[in-house]
């Protein structure tokens, strides 16, 4: 194992609702982010900007293999699903 694969992740990902699906779209987060934070490996998970126009989250995992678990949880899963009819444009998720 390298220590590369140790390093905290940090990513950001924005999401831009449709418009009047703002309030949706900011619920299935808040239940998402509940679950998301119990995670092995999850450091922050949380918004840290929100208007009408778009919502951003903030994560941080401990290593690549918390963020690869978290790829595929159901947690992740669900918010996708959710999400999927609600934003204008597909979410957009970069390493910061």
């Amino acid at each position: 194992m390298t220590e590369e694969t140790n390093t905290p992740i940090n990513l950001r990902a924005t999401m831009v609702p449709n418009p009047g699906e703002h309030m949706r779209v900011k619920l299935a987060l808040d239940i998402a982010i509940e679950q998301v934070r119990t995670e092995p490996g999850c450091l922050r998970y949380e918004i840290i900007e929100d208007s009408e126009a778009a919502i951003v989250l903030a994560e941080q995992w401990a290593s690549r293999e918390d963020l690869e678990r978290h790829a595929r949880g159901a947690a992740l899963q669900d918010l996708q699903e959710s999400l999927s009819a609600l934003l204008a444009e597909p979410l957009k998720v970069e390493q910061v």
